[in-house]
């Protein structure tokens, strides 16, 4: 039961950060599962895939769309590619070391911390 209760609060704090950020949720899902549930870094990757596809996408799209904030055609060109990428980086991945899988990640999050804080 306790499992469930952390899993309800990583999706709500995910669901509220994604669209309050528009940031995708894999930045709370997967270090959450990782480091509150145990999951490795390739199932909480694979967890974090499944579960984005439809609450934050539709309703945090629908709700950004009325409100004008939505260039259409480079979303279109992002789906497309993105929807891509994703085969490809999933098909690579499923031979990376879960060690050096999860410090690249966190190498990867480092990054665009530092950058977001001192970048223009």
């Amino acid at each position: 039961m306790n499992e469930m209760v952390i899993y309800i609060l990583i999706g709500l704090s995910a669901g509220i950060l994604g669209g309050f950020f528009g940031m995708g949720g894999g930045f709370i899902i997967v270090p959450a599962l990782v480091i509150l549930c145990g999951f490795t870094q390739l199932k909480a990757q694979g967890t974090s895939l499944a579960v984005l596809l439809p609450p934050v996408g539709l309703l945090a799209f629908l709700t950004y769309y009325r409100n004008g904030n939505v260039d259409i055609k480079v979303g279109i060109i992002l789906c497309v590619t993105l929807f891509i990428g994703g085969l490809i980086g999933a098909q690579i991945v499923q031979s990376v070391n879960n060690d050096l899988l999860r410090k690249s990640y966190a190498v990867l999050m480092i990054m665009v911390s530092i950058k977001m804080l001192v970048g223009k």
